[in-house]
């Protein structure tokens, strides 16, 4: 047993498994000991997985087929459609939503002990065409959340279902986490990110990377995240916290102090306070409840 009287390893499946950051959660939680098994209806899910299997889960008895299949102590939910504007508004919410909430019922349901869903920043609102105003700088759990497109839409109600579960007096355990742009270990080495282009033209060319307030994660640090979380579900005070996972720094040359308003007008009165090479998303609070903090950055894992 650990010290927090939780199993050392225990039976993880994880959904989206053949994703970007789902290869490396299966990975690290492997290498941490846990008996992994990917689920995704694509192929790629490494073969540190104890098992596989490709499964519709926006079928809501096919999601409670998989689970009674499985029996897990912990779900980690991370399929979805993952980035805006890539299919149709209407299959997008339809996906998105139908999974967290058919992972969601099916968890409680069948009593998995704990059961973690993945948002996302954007939630947070930046790149509304109308214009984007941080009621501060760095964001935090805290700050209001203003989803503009369907994709953020869809992660927010991710994100409420979550919640909503949480507060209905359910035993499993649960948290939903907002992974900041992912970065693949292949990534480092030149293969294009999910926007399309190179970590190298991120940086080169800021206005990319100004979309997103030049946020990133390490997918290696999102699977210690998530090790993290699990391990901490149990210990939380409140079911149903919401935690940012970002790096340390900021995916840019400069400091974002000089580069948001560059390309963001109206946020330079808070961008005042990103001294150096500060983000724009505070991970503090994943520090403070779960002890964890991003292991990686740019400046050292760029090939």
């Amino acid at each position: 047993m650990s010290p927090e009287g939780v199993p050392a390893t225990s039976r993880v499946l994880v959904t989206g498994s053949a994703g970007r950051m789902g290869r490396s959660v299966v990975t690290t939680l492997a290498a941490a000991g846990h008996e992994v098994i990917g689920v995704d209806s694509a192929p790629g899910t490494p073969r540190a997985a104890a098992a596989t299997l490709p499964a519709d889960l926006t079928d809501l008895g096919e999601a409670h087929s998989v689970l009674t299949r499985f029996r897990p102590d912990a779900v980690v939910h991370l399929a979805a459609i993952a980035v805006p504007f890539g299919r149709t508004d209407a299959t997008t919410f339809r996906v998105n939503t139908q999974l967290a909430f058919n992972m969601c019922a099916a968890s409680v349901a069948l009593e998995v002990p704990k059961l973690v869903v993945a948002s996302s920043p954007t939630v947070m609102g930046y790149g509304a065409p109308g214009g984007w105003v941080p009621d501060y700088l760095p964001l935090d759990e805290e700050h209001p959340t203003r989803p503009w497109n369907v994709y953020s839409l869809s992660k927010l109600v991710a994100e409420q279902t979550m919640g909503s579960y949480a507060r209905s007096g359910t035993g499993t355990r649960m948290a939903a986490f907002r992974p900041c742009f992912v970065v693949a270990p292949e990534e480092w080495e030149g293969a294009p990110t999910q926007s399309g282009h190179t970590l190298r033209e991120r940086l080169d060319e800021p206005a990319i990377g100004s979309v997103s307030l030049f946020n990133y994660l390490d997918a290696r640090d999102a699977g210690a995240f998530v090790d993290a979380l699990l391990t901490g579900l149990p210990r939380l005070e409140r079911n149903g916290e919401v935690f940012f996972a970002g790096a340390g720094d900021a995916l840019a040359r400069e400091p974002l102090a000089e580069l948001l308003p560059r390309f963001l007008p109206e946020t330079k009165e808070p961008a005042e306070v990103l001294t150096g090479t500060a983000a724009a998303f505070s991970a503090a609070k994943a520090e403070r409840l779960l002890g964890w903090t991003a292991q990686r950055s740019w400046r050292t894992e760029l090939a």
